[in-house]
């Protein structure tokens, strides 16, 4: 008997999650630890002094709260996901191509049209998490926001997996609801503001687009 697809969706995300679980580990890994590198090389070393976003009104109608570098942090797990549930080499190599394009193409822009987010009237002593962060990226590399694109490209990614898998659209919305606390985030302790936000969606938009127009998204068919 074929099982129902409400049944059937966690046992294929579990047999997703485990195939080559090693490989996309140490890709992970490796890709991250790659990235960084280069994100920190073009933030010191911007090709003209860098322009400071504007900002808009709606930037004051998100409250500055400092709880939101908890969902800030989460695009790391998030993006994580989509590379995670990829059910093959060659998929896993395409998605890999693919983020690796998106993030090659920010990086050329953060270097090309250097930006930085406005400096906030706040006491970042007061928040040492955040003041670390800030230390750290010192809010450059704003626009357009490579956290929210990655975030909205990852989105797309899981949308079309759990579509594949036949999971509930319980399952998308929360994905989707995780993408939009991310993004929120970013605004919330004054990483970026919303032109940056707004780019960013766009960037993730079109990558997401572009990598997966040529793909099927109907539920897999399964043999009876």
């Amino acid at each position: 008997m074929t099982p129902s697809p409400d049944r059937a969706w966690p046992r294929q995300l579990l047999d997703r999650f485990v195939t080559l679980w090693y490989l996309k580990a140490a890709g992970t890994t490796a890709f991250m630890v790659l990235f960084f590198q280069a994100y920190f090389w073009v933030l010191h070393h911007p090709s003209q002094m860098p322009f400071p976003m504007p900002v808009l009104a709606i930037d004051d109608w998100v409250p500055f709260t400092p709880a939101g570098f908890a969902a800030y942090v989460s695009l790391w797990v998030y993006v994580s996901l989509p590379s995670a549930l990829l059910p093959s080499f060659r998929e896993l190599l395409r998605y890999g191509l693919w983020t690796a394009a998106l993030c090659a193409s920010c990086l050329m822009v953060f270097w090309l049209l250097p930006t930085q987010a406005p400096v906030p009237d706040i006491d970042w002593s007061l928040h040492p998490q955040l003041a670390f962060m800030k230390g750290l990226d010192a809010s450059g590399n704003a626009c357009p926001s490579l956290h929210v694109a990655s975030a909205v490209y990852s989105a797309f990614w899981l949308h079309h997996i759990f579509v594949q898998v036949g999971a509930p659209a319980s399952l998308r919305w929360v994905s989707v609801l995780q993408c939009a606390v991310i993004m929120w985030s970013t605004m919330a302790i004054r990483q970026h503001v919303f032109l940056d936000v707004l780019a960013g969606a766009l960037v993730g938009w079109l990558f997401a687009w572009l990598s997966l127009r040529t793909t099927a998204t109907g539920p897999r068919r399964r043999n009876t």
